[in-house]
């Protein structure tokens, strides 16, 4: 990893992750491609069905139900956190490339960076904002007019005061 200057001019190294988190980011980046696999899914579905046709060999048992039962409860207890695991990483990795979006993009509002850290209550609000910039756009007949959170209301007066000198 590349060393960071604080405002001191000093090196710092960043921050290295644990081994063990490092073991554990990789080994469930590779569990949860694998377990995506059509492989995979062949093989669990083999499983299943020697499973059914042993069924009357043990007489269909309760040791023969538990077997299955135990099996399937253990390997979906594991794979929670293991697809947790990835899905955190692939969500803050979504919200990073978003972030650089809109601060890349000067009619964009910053306040949108990092939306994710807002209340359910700040986000329905955001929603409603966002449904009345659709009804705006809908309005005018331009469905490809776009808005920033900072600007909408603005163009919208704008462009309503044009139509009506016009």
């Amino acid at each position: 990893m590349k060393p960071e200057k604080n405002t001191n001019n000093k090196t710092k190294k960043t921050k290295r992750p644990h081994p063990l988190a490092q073991f554990f980011n990789s080994f469930a980046a590779k569990v949860t491609h694998a377990a995506g696999s059509p492989l995979s899914f062949i093989l669990a579905f083999l499983i299943i069905i020697i499973w059914a046709i042993t069924g009357p060999i043990f007489n269909f048992s309760d040791t023969w139900q538990l077997v299955i039962n135990t099996g399937t409860t253990i390997i979906t207890f594991l794979m929670v956190f293991v697809i947790q695991q990835t899905q955190n990483k692939d969500t803050l990795a979504l919200q990073l490339k978003l972030n650089e979006l809109i601060a890349a993009n000067e009619k964009a509002s910053n306040r949108l960076v990092d939306i994710e850290d807002l209340t359910e209550e700040e986000l329905e609000v955001l929603k409603k904002f966002y449904i009345k910039v659709a009804e705006k756009a809908k309005k005018e007949g331009d469905l490809y007019t776009s808005h920033s959170l900072d600007e909408a209301d603005k163009n919208h007066k704008l462009k309503t005061s044009q139509k009506r000198k016009g």
